[in-house]
């Protein structure tokens, strides 16, 4: 204490600045990549039928096992809170391997996909790849995924069936690697049908037809590094890695999920690793 009354105002204003960046260093690297969160969203929707007004529908992307502070001891809690939740179906919008991480360790997806096996057992799981997926043989995550009970779509459309609610459920290849069929995928679905699209990029969104009531992505880790969620833009930008959260333009719906792993640098701040729990309500 007497020390610090001798050290004039500028060598305090140091030590207090080398106090924080250690403690954001600790929390960024060390906390938040270790925790998760589950976060409730009501999304009123525009032409969402009445049947389906309160359907509850679980979301998890960029899963990234492997990367620091989140392995499979990780990825069995993200099972169990998927599983015990009250959602009728869950969606997973990819990137569920690491190409590149500082300090991370890779896990084939084979393993990743027998950690999963629980939830499938519960749930009806939908999945789409994403960009690193891709990069570590798409085909290949695919089938172990689907082995698993995950039913994956990408360029597939399917009708679903949640008690009184009926819809379709269109899953679209990633807009980096995944060559998305936007027109073959819609072609599947009846022309009035209520839909909902899952992918992994959500600059995609602009390409999706309006019969599209909602689009669900992920890919951005909502920045990952966004104090206070400053970076985050109130409109929607196509290319924007900062993208978190709900966006709407003239009465059409995009939903991004911030993610529960890291890319490149295993650092999240800001933006803690999230189970997105949707109830979907009707507008109209």
């Amino acid at each position: 204490m007497l020390r610090w009354k001798r050290w004039g105002w500028h060598q305090r204003v140091a030590w207090l600045a080398l106090a924080g960046f250690l403690a954001v260093c600790v929390d960024g690297f060390y906390v938040e990549p270790a925790r998760l969160v589950e976060r409730d969203y009501t999304l009123p929707l525009s032409n969402w039928p009445a049947s389906c007004d309160g359907l509850r529908v679980d979301v998890v992307s960029d899963t990234h096992t492997g990367s620091p502070r989140n392995g499979l001891d990780k990825l069995d809690r993200i099972v169990a809170k998927l599983s015990a939740s009250d959602s009728d179906i869950v969606l997973m919008t990819g990137d569920y391997v690491i190409l590149s991480v500082l300090a991370g360790t890779y896990i084939p997806a084979e393993t990743i996909a027998e950690h999963l096996k629980p939830l499938t057992a519960r749930k009806r799981v939908y999945a789409v790849l994403g960009n690193h997926d891709w990069w570590k043989d798409g085909p290949m995550v695919s089938h172990a995924f689907a082995a698993a009970g995950v039913h994956m779509i990408d360029n597939m459309a399917l009708p679903i069936d949640a008690g009184s609610c009926h819809f379709w459920l269109a899953g679209l290849g990633d807009l980096l690697e995944g060559h998305p069929d936007v027109r073959a995928t819609f072609a599947m679905i009846p022309p009035d049908a209520p839909v909902i699209v899952i992918t992994h990029e959500p600059a995609l969104w602009p390409r999706i037809p309006a019969q599209a009531t909602l689009t669900i992505a992920g890919h951005t880790h909502g920045g990952q590094i966004n104090p206070f969620g400053l970076l985050t833009p109130a409109r929607y930008k196509p290319y924007s890695y900062q993208l978190k959260g709900k966006y709407a333009i003239n009465g059409r719906s995009l939903f991004v999920s911030p993610g529960i792993g890291t890319s490149i640098l295993p650092m999240r701040l800001g933006v803690p690793p999230e189970i997105s729990r949707l109830t979907l309500r009707s507008k109209n």
